[in-house]
């Protein structure tokens, strides 16, 4: 029997947020295998170009992603949900090891089991170069604080 992750589906106008919340506090953490456990053992991925399969490839690729995006503080936003569907915009801001820093911007799509794992994750994002001075998520490393600006806040 394996564990379940709540909220559960079927997602209603308070557990959404919640489940998105949820979600964007696990990235936040830039922990691959605690990011790992959201989603089911064999979850399906398309971040960018790139196509991820199961748990074992979601934690390569995080810890990939971690040696390049560098301070990267990122914000989730509920736009739309179904019964076991979420959409969400994302945007997160980071730097390369040479200290320039971006924006991405994004769409995901996600669907879950009746566990509240995620069996499908759809990620389109583009990134932006900004200067240092233009960065928005400024929060220590970690958790983004409650009453922090979100998303909609900051016109993204």
């Amino acid at each position: 029997m394996g564990t379940t992750r709540p909220p559960l589906p079927p997602f209603s106008i308070a557990s959404a947020p919640e489940k998105v919340r949820l979600a964007e506090d696990g990235w936040n953490s830039r922990n691959p295998e605690r990011v790992a456990l959201a989603y089911t053992p064999d979850s399906q991925w398309r971040n960018r170009s790139e196509f991820i399969n199961g748990r074992d490839a979601i934690i390569a690729f995080l810890t990939r992603k971690g040696q390049c995006e560098l301070e990267y503080r990122l914000i989730k936003e509920l736009w739309a949900f179904t019964a076991n569907r979420i959409a969400v915009r994302v945007t997160y801001e980071w730097r390369d090891d040479s200290g320039n820093w971006f924006r991405s911007y994004g769409n995901e799509t996600w669907e879950f089991e009746a566990d509240g794992l995620m069996r499908k994750r759809f990620a389109s994002i583009n990134d932006v170069p900004i200067h240092s001075q233009d960065r928005r998520f400024d929060w220590p490393l970690g958790r983004r604080a409650e009453g922090h600006p979100g998303l909609s806040d900051f016109g993204f």
